[in-house]
């Protein structure tokens, strides 16, 4: 189990941000769980050794184990423990996330750097019917390291504005939860491309270096593209990964 006592304060930091501190852990654990460090059937430490270590209050871990039981990732057994239940369908907030650290795993987390609403470039694949969409620049970081400058384009017709201050630490949870529709499928395309001139001091590649390039179309549940995004990726800090099972 590789939870180990975190210095004061340095997971509590990473905990900032829209989705409330117990799906933060909620999902951190799962993306443990898809990189096979909690492995099927591992018990997990006593409740407050736990907590301690993430520095989080034990009801706030309580909520998040419960998260886990509910998604059918984990045994609670009174009196024994809490045990996984490693599973190939991890249906966790960041399902479509497909950045991980060298290492494996690591908590996303998403700062907004700006959001407009902008006629489509031309050279963009086709999605959506508009003609504008709102283009939506973040940088990704995985653990509080930055890991990625992002670029998403999501069809004018589906929100007549979007506000920074809205936005989810997941846009594919924004979009469910406020905009009534969800993405159901995305196909991405890896290579590798220059990186952009507007990303911020964080992102350590230089504008120019060469770094890992995600394009992605993305589709709802009736069938309809609805979102072009492209992500540019520090391959010393993360790599892009898809498990089947």
């Amino acid at each position: 189990m590789p939870l180990t006592r975190a210095e004061p304060g340095h997971r509590s930091s990473q905990m900032r941000g829209p989705l409330p501190v117990h799906l933060q852990i909620s999902e951190m654990l799962i993306r443990e769980i898809a990189v096979g460090r909690l492995a099927d059937g591992a018990r997990l430490p006593p409740e407050r050794e736990m907590a301690a270590s993430l520095g989080i209050a034990v009801g706030t871990l309580r909520r998040a184990l419960a998260d886990l039981t509910d998604k059918g990732l984990l045994d609670r057994i009174q009196g024994s423990g809490n045990y996984v239940r490693a599973r190939g369908d991890l249906l966790g907030v960041y399902a479509f996330f497909r950045l991980e650290r060298i290492g494996g795993g690591g908590l996303p987390t998403a700062e907004v750097l700006s959001v407009e609403r902008l006629p489509k470039p031309a050279g963009l694949p086709e999605f959506g019917n508009a003609q504008e969409a709102h283009r939506i620049r973040r940088l990704r970081r995985l653990d509080g390291e930055p890991a990625a400058a992002e670029e998403i384009w999501l069809d004018a017709g589906r929100a007549e504005r979007l506000k920074r201050e809205e936005l989810s630490e997941s846009l594919y949870l924004h979009y469910r939860l406020a905009l009534g529709f969800s993405i159901v499928r995305a196909e991405d395309l890896v290579s590798v491309a220059p990186a952009p001139d507007w990303a911020p001091a964080d992102f350590r590649p230089p504008p120019g270096t060469v770094v890992g390039f995600i394009e992605r179309v993305a589709w709802d549940g009736d069938g309809a593209s609805v979102e072009y995004s492209r992500s540019w990726f520090d391959p010393d800090v993360a790599r892009y990964v898809t498990r089947f099972k």
